[in-house]
């Protein structure tokens, strides 16, 4: 019987896994299937939806070395089995794939380009780097030409469905970049969720982005529409049921509604990553020329929270800004809106919006 049957026979203890790998070094890794047996992982960031997206790659048999700025955070995956790096570098250099999840686009950039701890540093030949951050698309193709001139793939692959998404293994993730290698990548991002490819490098961030704007102003209708229950009466519970099935049903009153119900603001998903995500999305629309006066509304509400020191809950949280009045919060945005409209050089545009 050859060796590498042999080796794939055996049970897939840590040791098996690691003589698997040496049996298979003359192979390039861009050449191999991606299976538990063939492939290492690499995951970086292990905070509240990477420590679950991680944990699901472990549970399907991948050998993962992990690494985070708090070591602590990692320690859940740790007790499962995982290594822990000391760098992204060191990351890349133990894996065949490294994803990341962080913060902000300064996080990805440096985490991923930084010449001597990056992510890309480290990275051999044929592997590749997976960006399952919000972040900027510009970035993205950057990370994915520096990834090409070092021989290697970049994906960026956002995802949305928040923390309970990735605890039960069903986001939506936007992929750009190579649809080979993204079409490579599936039995990985299939343990995750739902990966759908939207085009070149950037593409996935920006596909993002719209689903954020999308997300946005529902947030916005779904807390204002729980408040105009309450103040007229009704059951707001009992009205949630009502019209989750109804065409004011989504996925955001699925996941918030009885969490604002049940004043749990525990973050899912942080206030101040949602300020990050639609600060990029005004840019975007700036670059494009395009207002969007819905997005510049909720940004306000968001960055609001924010001023109030409300960046650590979850976006839910937007239900707690009701006390400030109406009129002076509409004000507020409207000039915003106005402020935005008059940057693009759209003066009779900004005009009338200051006149809702």
């Amino acid at each position: 019987m050859p060796f590498p049957v042999f080796l794939r026979r055996l049970r897939p203890t840590r040791f098996v896994v690691r003589l698997r790998f040496f049996a298979m070094a003359a192979a390039s890794s861009s050449d191999r299937d991606i299976t538990p047996a063939t492939t290492r992982v690499g995951w970086i960031g292990t905070g509240v939806m990477g420590r679950s997206m991680a944990g699901h790659l472990l549970s399907a048999g991948y050998y993962l070395t992990v690494f985070n700025r708090t070591p602590a955070k990692a320690q859940p995956l740790l007790d499962r089995g995982a290594k822990l790096a000391g760098s992204p570098a060191a990351v890349a250099r133990a894996s065949d794939v490294v994803f990341l999840i962080v913060g902000y686009p300064s996080d990805v950039r440096r985490v991923a380009l930084d010449p001597s701890d990056g992510a890309l540093a480290g990275l051999a030949p044929g592997s590749v780097l997976v960006d399952m951050t919000t972040s900027d698309p510009a970035l993205a193709a950057e990370i994915a030409e520096a990834a090409r001139a070092g021989s290697c793939a970049a994906i960026d692959a956002p995802v949305s469905g928040g923390d309970r998404g990735a605890r039960a293994g069903t986001l939506s993730i936007f992929a750009g970049g190579d649809e080979a290698v993204v079409r490579r990548l599936e039995p990985l991002f299939g343990c995750m969720g739902t990966v759908r490819y939207m085009g070149g490098p950037g593409q996935g961030q920006r596909a993002k982005l719209g689903n954020q704007i999308a997300i946005a102003s529902t947030m916005v209708g779904l807390v204002e529409g729980m408040m105009y229950a309450h103040k007229a009466g009704l059951d707001v519970g009992r009205w949630l049921e009502a019209i989750s099935t109804g065409a004011a049903g989504s996925k955001s009153l699925d996941l918030y509604g009885k969490r604002i119900l049940d004043r749990d603001m525990e973050a899912g998903f942080y206030v101040h990553h949602f300020v990050k995500d639609l600060g990029i999305c005004l840019k975007e629309c700036q670059s494009m020329g395009l207002a969007l006066p819905g997005l510049a509304l909720a940004h306000q509400l968001y960055i609001s929270l924010m001023a109030h020191g409300e960046g650590e809950l979850g976006t839910q949280a937007a239900y707690t800004y009701t006390s400030l009045t109406w009129r002076s919060w509409q004000f507020e945005v409207k000039r915003r809106v106005h402020e935005l409209l008059l940057g693009m050089g759209n003066s009779g545009l900004a005009t009338e919006k200051l006149l809702w």
